[in-house]
């Protein structure tokens, strides 16, 4: 009895699973025309921009290709806390070269103090350029930190968070 209550219960959370599924997805494909006869996808209220689609190099999903790097804890961290500093400063220093000359688009430490140190996401397609990159960066020529990297599929509007950052950041690292 239990057996047959259970499939029974199943039976209508796939029932309703499907119903909303269809639900969702009915109309998907209908376009409305508003006044200045623009395109407008009836599921969204935000306006499909070709241009800035095309200049992020966006795909028909507004996904592209990046490269991410997880910072993890190097070998190396037993030095003074002068040179520490110093490298955490260069790091830092690093990090805004990248983002200014348009290869690093995301970047961040992990809060909990971890072996994994923080992220970065490369504006990079080619693991191996991303790794000549990194190799740039102080605190992992001194061992302090070390990459794990990762081909990485994302939203091309990622792109923009530097840009957006600059405007409600009062101060630099």
């Amino acid at each position: 009895m239990k057996k047959l209550l259970l499939l029974d219960y199943l039976k209508w959370i796939v029932t309703l699973f499907f119903v909303a599924a269809s639900n969702a997805t009915q109309g998907s494909d209908e376009i409305e025309h508003s006044a200045g006869d623009r395109e407008t996808d009836t599921r969204n209220t935000v306006q499909y921009d070709t241009q800035l689609a095309n200049k992020l190099g966006a795909d028909p999903y507004g996904m592209r290709s990046y490269v991410m790097a997880f910072l993890k804890a190097g070998p190396n961290r037993d030095q003074d806390e002068e040179t520490a500093t110093n490298l955490q400063r260069m790091h830092l220093e690093n990090i805004q070269r990248l983002a200014d000359e348009g290869k690093l688009v995301l970047a961040g430490p992990f809060l909990d103090d971890g072996k994994l140190r923080g992220i970065y996401i490369f504006n990079v397609t080619s693991v191996e350029e991303v790794r000549a990159l990194t190799e740039t960066d102080p605190a992992i020529k001194a061992g302090r930190l070390e990459m794990d990297l990762h081909p990485w599929y994302g939203s091309a509007a990622i792109q923009l968070v530097n840009e957006l950052h600059g405007k409600i950041a009062q101060k630099n690292p």
